[in-house]
């Protein structure tokens, strides 16, 4: 019996390193439309280096960087989990109204390079070196720096 559960463990072991990290280039026009939609409205200027999707076991992901160093990465069905814009501030309307004005009213001089959103909460990255993070009722969990 042991032995069967070590050949079924190891099997899908293998089969999960087989379909982890399969980076594949593709062109902006492969990005499913959400996902170009949001390129268009918030880089509309933007120079695409290069656009690869991630199959992932049972999930795929799309990752998108431009000439100016900006990355913007993409779940599977085209809406955003992560902008980064290491060399400027994230584009307006990008950020949540409620994140913005607690970033505004506490760290006027700060400016905010990257985000990351996913179901538990919203990261915000400040070109100060702090980071905030966020619950999805917008209420102030963590601050590191």
């Amino acid at each position: 019996m042991k032995r069967i559960i070590l050949s079924l463990a190891v099997l899908i072991l293998a089969a999960g390193a087989a379909f982890a990290d399969n980076d594949t280039p593709i062109t902006v026009e492969q990005l499913p439309d959400t996902a170009r939609q949001f390129i268009a409205r918030y880089f509309p200027e933007g120079i695409v280096s290069r656009a690869k999707m991630e199959k992932e076991f049972l999930d795929k992901s799309y990752e998108v960087v431009f000439t100016n160093g900006s990355k913007v990465e993409f779940n599977g069905r085209g809406e955003w989990k992560e902008v980064n814009c290491p060399f400027t501030q994230l584009p307006e309307g990008i950020v949540p109204p409620p994140v913005k004005t607690y970033v505004a009213a506490n760290y006027p001089d700060a400016k905010m390079v990257a985000i990351d959103y996913d179901k538990r909460d919203y990261e915000v990255k400040l070109n100060n070196g702090f980071e905030l993070k966020f619950n999805l009722q917008f209420e102030l969990m963590e601050i590191d720096d």
